[in-house]
């Protein structure tokens, strides 16, 4: 496309996987702007060279450029990755449609499912953005913790796309000999790992506040991968991603580290605490919270059987016992393991 040194790089999103992405590239030597929507953070980051708010402890590259000036980011750019909240992409994806070079690259790096329109973040760029070519469009997933990436421990994630050359060109931006990063052309299969595994690790963590041990979350994290790959393939994607990164590479991580803040939310509900409360005392998003809701709803209305992500569900919205979820889960009708498509 470019030398790489003439590659202009905007980054929408200033949370902490936000930050710790663009702080990568900007390492690399990449001029990176960066839009956050708080002016604190701009001024953190423009005075200490941190964001405080979201990726505290980490020194900032000198060339990474905050703003609050969405257009100014995204416009003339070689790569856009965004990194909002899903719940904001559409909001957010509006504001810069036309604004965005049909050469321009874009690379998702959100974790969602829209609820009311069950898409994916990939169907609401492709609504919002109709400018973007599917052959310009490029996820980034894979167990990725952003303090981790931010701290520079070996890190292996992958690239989807539709169009084998923009993977490799993803590829090639964000490779460093501390975040390896492989191609895939499974956007769908992609999305989704990064997407469900969000509700299982709720569960994770509500099996972990209740002190249920080590069988029980095996048994959970085995049986979520079997739900992530049953709707994965009703909505075409190719069953091998989610033996991969994206599904459960992601899906270990998520469900075992306490870095994930879904995974908090879980045990802080297995431990008593309120969903209100939780969400109350959090900056950051747990997506896997609004996710839940695209979950059942989506998985209803295919008729894929989920009945773990449907007993989060209704954990989290009809204030059902945790204790009476997992009986109801143990206590199913008995099957053949295998019996799932």
């Amino acid at each position: 496309m470019t030398n790489d040194k003439d590659i202009k790089i905007g980054v929408v999103g200033g949370g902490s996987w936000g930050t710790a992405l663009a702080n990568l590239l900007a390492s690399k030597g990449f001029k990176t702007d960066f839009w956050v929507y708080e002016k604190e953070v701009k001024a953190q980051i423009e005075e200490y060279r941190e964001n405080k708010f979201f990726l505290p402890g980490f020194f900032l590259s000198d060339n990474l450029f905050p703003s609050n000036d969405l257009i100014e980011v995204v416009s003339n750019k070689n790569l856009v990755l965004i990194v909002v909240p899903s719940h904001v992409m559409r909001e957010t994806a509006l504001k810069i449609a036309g604004h965005i070079s049909e050469q321009t690259i874009i690379v998702c790096a959100s974790k969602g499912i829209e609820n009311g329109t069950h898409l994916t973040m990939s169907g609401v760029i492709a609504e919002t953005l109709p400018e973007v070519p599917e052959s310009h469009f490029a996820v980034l997933s894979g167990p990725s913790f952003a303090r981790e990436v931010a701290a520079e421990f070996p890190t292996v994630v992958t690239v989807a796309s539709k169009n084998h050359k923009t993977a490799q060109f993803v590829q090639h931006i964000f490779a460093t000999p501390f975040f390896r990063v492989y191609t895939n052309d499974d956007v769908t299969g992609a999305e989704l790992g990064g997407s469900v595994k969000n509700v299982i690790a709720i569960a994770s963590g509500i099996i972990d506040g209740l002190g249920l041990g080590s069988n029980t979350r095996a048994a959970l994290i085995t049986r979520g991968l079997a739900e992530i790959r049953r709707l994965g393939l009703r909505l075409g994607a190719n069953p091998r991603t989610f033996t991969g990164l994206a599904g459960i590479g992601d899906l270990v991580l998520t469900c075992t580290g306490e870095l994930s803040r879904n995974y908090t939310v879980g045990k802080k509900i297995g431990q008593g605490q309120t969903l209100k409360e939780i969400l109350s005392e959090m900056r950051m998003v747990a997506e896997g919270v609004k996710t839940a809701k695209s979950v059942y709803n989506l998985s209803r209305k295919l008729g894929v059987e989920m009945p773990i992500s449907h007993e989060t569900y209704h954990i989290l919205y009809d204030d059902v016992s945790p204790r009476e979820a997992v009986y109801k889960l143990m206590t199913r009708d008995l099957r053949h393991e295998m019996d799932e498509e």
